[in-house]
């Protein structure tokens, strides 16, 4: 443990280093949201949604792990590269830093409802990740800028995203648990927009202004959803070659209410900024058609997984020779060259970020 943490504040100390040689695009990023963005926050926690050992993050700069569900670096990881900032630190990690340019709430298994991925162990909720950051402002970020000015320019100018609302399926609403009984597709998309939409309203009284939110991918291509053997409860069961889509058309009923969500939320919230990354169509797009994005492997994960792929690495097990060619990591997550890939096409293609392309919002 003690080797672990002098390497993670090596490594936190170079990527500051390297930070600081040139005006970042903004002044902090803020994380929040589920192991798509996770980058250690549960390792402390009693869950087993966990990704702190060999092969995860056997690709990340330094080769250091830290909890990352993938084999490298996420699509947080490459948004702060973009921005000229660090990686963001984990908030829940040991040591716990003192930083003013941001961290990463997100917590693995857990979603937007509070029982999303309970059965996983403990994870932080949307509610509680907001708790912390507010925990951020009162014991870090207020002593920093004396200047209550400062500190609200400071946020204002910040940029916070969202990546949160696939384990509100995969694990509650796919599974057995009463919200599959109690709604529809449509009216479940509903009842995760309305809340997460108060959650972002409360990041904005906390100062927030510039606010990314990304869409929720094709749930029924991932491996853990393509092949379950007992299929998804309340669905249909239409399958093509690597996908459910009845899975994925289920959770995109989330991503059609998102433009409304935030319309709604630019009316009534002066000064705020909000957009969507796109997620859905370019995923789905990827994985039918691998060799377009540079891929060989659609529909299996690169390293070894229990359940035949439907879950997370084996510990210590040798993942496939070559993780580029690969889309998915284990059952659940992409490899760190699919983040990679969904960052440029944000970045090339403006019409990927809606209502505002990805390098303006990011630049505003």
């Amino acid at each position: 443990m003690l080797q672990h943490n002098i390497l993670c504040l090596i490594l936190l100390i170079v990527t500051l280093f390297v930070a600081t040689q040139s005006s970042p695009l903004a002044p902090a990023l803020y994380i929040f949201g589920d192991s798509l963005v996770d980058n250690g926050n549960n390792n402390m926690l009693l869950t087993l949604a966990k990704a702190d050992y060999d092969p995860y993050s056997i690709n990340f700069p330094g080769q250091v792990s830290r909890g990352r569900f993938t084999d490298g670096r996420t699509v947080a990881d490459f948004i702060a590269e973009y921005i000229g900032l660090s990686y963001p630190a984990p908030y829940a990690s040991l040591p716990r830093y003192n930083s003013t340019m941001g961290y990463n709430y997100a917590s693995a298994a857990c979603g937007i409802l509070p029982e999303s991925g309970a059965h996983f162990g403990r994870c932080f909720p949307m509610d509680e990740q907001i708790e912390m950051f507010r925990s951020t402002i009162e014991s870090q970020l207020t002593p920093s800028f004396k200047d209550p000015g400062q500190l609200s320019h400071h946020l204002s100018k910040s940029v916070f995203v969202v990546c949160v609302g696939s384990n509100d399926y995969l694990q509650n609403y796919f599974q057995l648990y009463p919200s599959s009984q109690l709604y529809d597709p449509v009216q479940f998309a509903q009842l995760l927009t309305d809340k997460l939409s108060r959650q972002i309203k409360s990041l904005y009284e906390l100062g927030a202004r510039k606010v990314l939110v990304m869409e929720i991918g094709p749930l029924g291509c991932i491996p853990t959803v393509a092949r379950h053997p007992r299929r998804l409860l309340k669905l249909g069961g239409h399958k093509n070659e690597k996908c459910d889509e009845d899975a994925s058309n289920s959770a995109s009923a989330f991503n059609k209410q998102l433009p409304f969500m935030i319309q709604k939320l630019t009316s009534i919230l002066p000064d705020s900024l909000f957009t969507i990354g796109s997620v859905y169509q370019i995923s789905h797009d990827a994985i039918m058609h691998p060799a377009k994005y540079g891929f060989s492997d659609s529909s299996n994960p690169c390293c070894t997984t229990l359940l035949n792929g439907m879950f997370l690495c084996v510990r210590y097990q040798a993942a496939c020779p070559d993780s580029s060619k690969h889309i998915f990591w284990d059952g659940y997550h992409p490899t760190e060259n699919a983040f990679s890939k969904l960052v440029t096409q944000w970045i090339e293609d403006s019409s990927t970020c809606f209502p505002i392309g990805f390098k303006q919002f990011i630049e505003a």
